[in-house]
């Protein structure tokens, strides 16, 4: 479904309503104005007006107001058109909301029967990310103050992020070591101290060749399982014809494998741990290799 009308002609503000609008529609199946009044502290009357310009400007036939739930419910020719339509889509924002509950606040939304599992959070300091997202915004250098496992003592180096970049256990950033002469990913927690802007740098991230390089996963269920157990693996990740092809780069292969509990090395896990095996592992290495 093509949109009606360009979304530069809305404000920053009106797009996340109108994707609430989308999200809450297809996946709780009923929406109200009460949704868009709690989440965004907006009124009634703007909150209608926001549902109605969805319904007529942005995806016209995608929501049709049903008596019974008084309310919009998606229609049998529902099309997601500022959304992926994907389930991450509705739950991601479910544990942002069961977080910020935790905190005594929430988002609003009427549905708060919702339990997350996170790993402990890491100790990171709001000067480290403020100086970050600054020089990324600007392509600076950073001097920084760095401990890693293999060198526990501070030791200064300068860098020039461009990226942040969230994996299930932590938060890094991608970066350019002068000291390495090659991109790295540094770890937020062990910056020390403030890290300070020292002039523009000219390695950005057009000049990553590893962040640009597209790795190709073809994903299928262990062959060590049996013909059920395949079938059931292969219904949990929506695969096709028992493959799911996912995309990534060469710097973030590791975390991608790691969150997916696979190695490019002989697997050593049980086949009901591991649940899913690489079909191009040979062709993976070889690109590796490559570069």
């Amino acid at each position: 479904m093509a949109l009606s009308v360009p979304m530069g002609h809305y404000s920053n503000d009106k797009i996340n309503r109108f994707r609430l609008i989308e999200i809450i529609a297809l996946w709780e199946g009923r929406l109200t104005t009460n949704h868009l009044q709690n989440c965004f502290e907006i009124g009634r009357q703007q909150a209608s007006k926001d549902i109605n310009t969805y319904i007529t400007e942005i995806a016209p036939n995608n929501l049709e107001y049903d008596k019974s739930l008084k309310g919009y419910k998606p229609s049998s020719s529902f099309v997601p058109v500022l959304t992926d339509g994907r389930a991450e889509d509705y739950l991601l924002l479910l544990g942002m909301n069961q977080r910020l509950v935790s905190k005594g606040s929430h988002i609003g939304w009427g549905f708060n029967n919702v339990a997350t599992v996170s790993s402990p959070p890491r100790n990171i300091k709001p000067e480290v990310i403020q100086s970050i997202v600054s020089a990324i915004t600007h392509q600076q250098r950073l001097e920084i103050e760095y401990v890693s496992l293999y060198n526990p003592m501070p030791e200064t180096r300068v860098i020039a992020p461009h990226t942040l970049v969230q994996t299930p256990l932590r938060w890094h950033v991608r970066a350019y070591c002068e000291k390495n002469r090659q991109y790295r990913d540094f770890v937020l927690s062990r910056f020390c101290g403030e890290p300070e802007c020292i002039g523009k740098s000219e390695h950005g991230i057009a000049d990553d060749e590893n962040w640009h390089s597209v790795i190709e996963l073809e994903l299928i269920a262990d062959p060590r399982l049996n013909d059920k157990q395949r079938q059931l693996v292969a219904l949990d990740y929506g695969m096709q014809d028992n493959v799911l092809i996912h995309k990534t780069s060469v710097a973030l292969l590791h975390y991608d494998l790691s969150c997916l509990n696979l190695s490019l090395s002989e697997s050593r896990e049980l086949p009901e741990y591991q649940q899913l095996a690489i079909r191009n592992i040979n062709q993976i290495k070889m690109q590796l290799n490559n570069i």
